[in-house]
């Protein structure tokens, strides 16, 4: 059971006490090299499709229709997203993420998605 999932940046400096370090996002971040991000996992099958990463790029004041759209996309792929979701029940599970403002992006839908389901 995952009693604690924070949010960082990838530019953020990795530390211990975040225990997995997971990338969440479609593509990797430019100029970050992979031994210095400290991810020891990237599920870019958890971001949203690149069709919806599209759209809310072009329509970027309708936060709360994108919330929406990748719930729907989260649920409609839980069954083939299950074996990756059990791998990041862990007691301690930092999203990392590469956009300006992980508030107002797809990680904290993530991170209400996956504390759904390491509740049941």
């Amino acid at each position: 059971m995952t009693s604690r999932i924070q949010i960082k940046r990838v530019y953020d400096k990795a530390q211990t006490a975040d225990g997995m370090r997971v990338l969440v996002d479609r593509l990797w971040p430019r100029g970050v090299a992979k031994e210095k991000a400290g991810i020891d996992v990237w599920a870019k099958e958890l971001a949203p499709s690149n069709e919806l990463r599209k759209w809310f790029h072009s329509h970027s004041d309708q936060y709360h229709e994108f919330t929406i759209r990748y719930r729907v996309e989260l649920e409609e792929r839980l069954s083939e997203l299950q074996e990756r979701i059990a791998e990041l029940s862990q007691p301690r599970l930092t999203l990392v993420t590469s956009v300006k403002e992980p508030e107002r992006s797809h990680v904290p839908i993530l991170q209400r998605f996956l504390l759904a389901q390491f509740s049941d």
